[in-house]
């Protein structure tokens, strides 16, 4: 059963997308594999305290996506494949990247001060350490 319980809803970002990108993570850190079994959407409407058409339409988009295969009625299953985790670290890097570009542009960064920072914190990071 794929669990919820790390799930720490935040304001900021629609709650639908926050459970998107909650099992896109799974599935690119290996915690979620290919047929894990998700709560049904009474229960983790339940467990995460949001309304059942919030995990609906979280449930739809990640179906969309070809993450998780569903049947009236019946329960919902994750499909991953080595596709779909690659598909979905690229997703997660890109909008990472995107969040810290548009960051380190708007306190003033050039792009050459910006690099050298990503490659201190990539040399650090190698290492264990703390930049």
């Amino acid at each position: 059963m794929i669990s919820f319980e790390g799930l720490r809803l935040e304001e900021g970002q629609p709650i639908y997308q926050q459970i998107v990108l909650h099992v896109k993570r799974g599935v690119v850190s290996g915690a979620i594999a290919d047929g894990d079994e998700l709560p049904s959407r009474r229960i983790l409407s339940a467990v995460l305290g949001v309304n059942p058409n919030t995990v609906q339409k979280a449930c739809r988009a990640l179906e969309e996506e070809g993450l998780i295969t569903s049947h009236a009625g019946a329960r919902s299953f994750a499909v991953v494949t080595s596709e779909t985790v690659e598909r979905c670290r690229a997703e997660l890097v890109r909008g990472g990247a995107e969040s810290w570009a548009r960051a380190a542009r708007g306190l003033g960064l050039g792009l050459d001060e910006a690099l050298e920072l990503i490659r201190e914190v990539w040399d650090c990071s190698k290492e264990g350490e703390e930049p």
